[in-house]
């Protein structure tokens, strides 16, 4: 499948879930998750930071509650999946929702269209990482944009109880060990700060840009 391909699929799929994603059973489950991760985040007064695959833009607002100075930009292949983000955007013009691919980062200007480089305090990507082609691109990505002493939070389901990969989605789902994670991050030039289970087997992994 080539990339084109993979990538229509997967926002077929996303358009497709947008209308239900806010359901009962996920907006608990990632309550949960969201607000354990909150207890591990910390930013400088004004952050910039960035959401990869930020859905509906539940974690994005749930962050700018909390640091009522952050300025954010959330980033999604699905263009239904953004317009439930803009309609639901409690922070608005603090936080702005653009398309974007996580192999290839815009800027968080309104129109999301410029290269990013060295400009955000903090990237998250929460529950995404699983669909991601080539998830060193997407680390070099993160490298790339994130500033000295920036920090990235990768939460996301680790193989410890489901192996390495499942077949449920368009492309399939992919799983990566602390290990791993270590790995591709040590090879974009970031350094692993720890990891820690949040839920379950959602292992949350905390990187930081040297500098």
């Amino acid at each position: 499948m080539s990339k084109t391909s993979f990538f229509e699929q997967k926002t077929d799929f996303f358009d497709r879930w947008a209308p239900g994603y806010d359901c009962l059973l996920t907006t608990v489950f990632y309550q949960a998750i969201h607000q354990r991760l909150l207890d591990y985040v910390s930013l400088p007064a004004q952050a910039q930071v960035l959401d990869l695959g930020c859905g509906t833009g539940k974690f994005l607002n749930r962050l700018a509650a909390r640091f009522p100075d952050l300025r954010g930009l959330g980033l999604d292949l699905s263009p239904v999946m953004l317009r439930q983000a803009r309609r639901k955007n409690q922070h608005h013009p603090r936080l702005i929702f653009c398309p974007g691919n996580a192999e290839s980062i815009p800027s968080g200007d309104a129109k999301g269209t410029a290269s990013a480089a060295r400009q955000f305090d903090a990237v998250f990507n929460t529950i995404s990482f699983l669909h991601y082609p080539d998830p060193q691109r997407v680390f070099q990505e993160i490298a790339r944009v994130l500033r000295p002493q920036g920090k990235f939070y990768l939460a996301d389901y680790s193989p410890r109880c489901l192996g390495s990969s499942l077949s449920l989605t368009p492309g399939g789902l992919k799983f990566y060990s602390a290990q791993k994670r270590q790995e591709l991050a040590q090879t974009s030039g970031l350094q692993c700060q720890g990891h820690y289970y949040l839920l379950g087997p959602v292992l949350l992994s905390i990187f930081t840009q040297p500098g």
